[in-house]
């Protein structure tokens, strides 16, 4: 997996806390909070909403939900106060939110989403369910990628990091040799996932976040946030609003 043959590089960014030692310039940053933001926004898509405004703040989706919009937030799993539901992928299937604009703010996902923005850098949306989308995406743009984890609270999440190691060797095998790592945060997400892809359900059951879910029961989630390929949108970061990538 280590190269240092390819016009552009992949790393890959545990947490948020880190992200200081990966920022670059003008390069494509995928965002993936698998359990369960990027795949509740991309469920979203799929499922036709028009956009979606990422808010860091309890403050900033008070604000919003003031305004008329239709709110989404959770803090620690719990449904913010102000808001319409909270951020599991099957809140952002109702066929009433097509066209529909969101405001959604949760613990880990909408604050990398922030954190990652500026340097003229592109942000896009990783997470299994469009795992091959994301991937042909970062290929045909030609930049340098950083796989940025949100992590938990700043911490290590498996579930982030067998989604960048999937996403690496994939990324690497489309390119046909125009992209490479040297980055060993890179290289064991794909040593992680490799020992975990072929029954990653069952690998599921070592993840601290599936455990803190199942208390909560909200782990109805888990088979569809891990499902590969279960749509083609891309959402992107344009201006302060993520919408799809043209052509989805």
């Amino acid at each position: 997996m280590y190269s240092e043959k390819g016009e552009f590089d992949i790393q890959v960014c545990f947490s948020p806390l880190s992200w200081s030692l990966f920022s670059k310039s003008n390069a494509l940053v995928i965002v993936a909070d698998i359990f369960r933001a990027t795949s509740a926004m991309c469920a979203a898509f799929h499922n036709g909403v028009k956009d979606i405004i990422p808010v860091e703040t309890i403050q900033e989706s008070e604000h919003y939900k003031k305004q008329g919009f239709i709110c989404a937030g959770e803090r620690d799993g719990k449904t913010l106060i102000c808001a319409d539901f909270g951020n599991s992928p099957y809140n952002f299937m109702d066929q009433s939110l097509r066209g529909k604009t969101i405001v959604m703010n949760t613990t880990n996902g909408t604050r990398a989403i922030k954190i990652a923005s500026g340097h003229e850098n592109s942000i896009a949306i990783g997470a299994f369910v469009n795992l091959s989308a994301v991937c042909a995406y970062a290929v045909r743009l030609n930049k340098p990628v950083v796989i940025l984890c949100a992590g938990w609270k700043d911490r290590f999440c498996t579930e982030d990091a067998l989604f960048a190691g999937a996403a690496v060797e994939q990324i690497i095998s489309r390119s046909k040799g125009l992209y490479h790592t040297t980055c060993d945060s890179a290289i064991a997400s794909v040593e992680l996932y490799n020992a975990a892809k072929d029954n990653l359900l069952g690998f599921m059951d070592k993840v601290a976040h599936r455990h803190r879910l199942r208390k909560m029961g909200l782990d109805d989630v888990i088979d569809y946030c891990i499902t590969a390929d279960s749509t083609d949108v891309v959402p992107v970061l344009k201006n302060d609003r993520l919408v799809t990538f043209p052509g989805h």
